[in-house]
């Protein structure tokens, strides 16, 4: 027994669908009145909810973030890896701060010294992780002492320094105010004094 042929179809020209030639004329009547294309997706979607479909669907919404106006179904991308106010974390500090200022904030961060226990030199931050898988933990006296090391022993060496001028003319000034005042009340003391105990 041969096996039916399928039943021959027919395009509706109102959703492009394939639909059996018997049911075409009653199809179409159906789907002409009841339903309309979204012109962004082309999806076939009920007349009456056509305007709630593209406000939920397609309408341009704003990133709470940075306010940039975009079609919403992209909203959650853009919030997790596009939105330049996302709140991101620093990769040596792990301080969270907005995307838009990490680089710079990476840039000054990454420069920043910690010393190796291994080798007992200053590292920076953005070197740590080659420095600590090549650091055999001897201490390079070749190289000399790191920047950081020489800053802090001049820094040592400068306040150790006595500096005779350093705070001389604010001595000067400290020394008038004092007089000034003195006098200033002095004067007011004497001048109750004498208001008290007139001269006959």
């Amino acid at each position: 027994m041969e096996v039916a042929a399928e039943e021959a179809t027919k395009i509706c020209k109102h959703c492009e669908r394939a639909i059996p030639s018997s049911n075409i004329d009653l199809h179409f009547a159906h789907c002409s009145r009841n339903l309309e294309k979204c012109k962004v997706c082309g999806d076939m979607v009920p007349r009456r909810h056509a305007e709630e479909h593209f406000l939920n669907t397609h309408a341009p919404v704003s990133c709470s973030l940075c306010s940039e106006m975009m079609e919403r179904d992209i909203l959650a991308v853009h919030k997790g890896e596009n939105c330049p106010q996302r709140i991101v974390t620093c990769e040596f500090c792990e301080f969270p701060l907005p995307a838009i200022d990490l680089a710079e904030h990476q840039e000054v961060c990454g420069n920043r010294t910690e010393l190796c226990h291994l080798c007992n030199r200053y590292i920076r931050l953005r070197e740590k992780y080659s420095h600590e898988s090549g650091c055999n933990g001897m201490l390079d006296q070749s190289a000399g002492p790191s920047r950081v090391t020489r800053a802090a022993e001049e820094e040592d060496n400068r306040r150790a320094r006595p500096q005779p001028h350093e705070f001389f003319p604010k001595r000067i000034l400290f020394t008038v105010a004092i007089t000034g005042i003195a006098v200033f009340l002095g004067s007011f003391y004497y001048q109750r004094k004498m208001e008290n105990n007139p001269v006959h």
